[in-house]
């Protein structure tokens, strides 16, 4: 059984792009043009595991779905 604080923890770039099955490449892109759910702490880019997830589930991975700039 996984600790529920190791759960909850932010992940790096590695890890959310193994974690998603995809490359770091794809992370950095779906950052700046899909609005996928990441924080900046210092230089690094930080996720939180059940964002990543909600993202994914509500479409904003899909290639096929179009960023909407503000």
């Amino acid at each position: 059984m996984e600790d529920p604080v190791m759960l909850d923890r932010w992940l790096s770039v590695e890890e959310i792009a193994d974690y998603l099955g995809v490359s770091k490449d794809s992370i950095y892109a779906w950052i700046a043009k899909k609005n996928m759910p990441a924080h900046r702490v210092g230089r690094f880019w930080k996720f939180q595991r059940a964002d990543v997830d909600a993202w994914v589930k509500s479409g904003g991975s899909d290639e096929n779905q179009i960023a909407i700039a503000d």
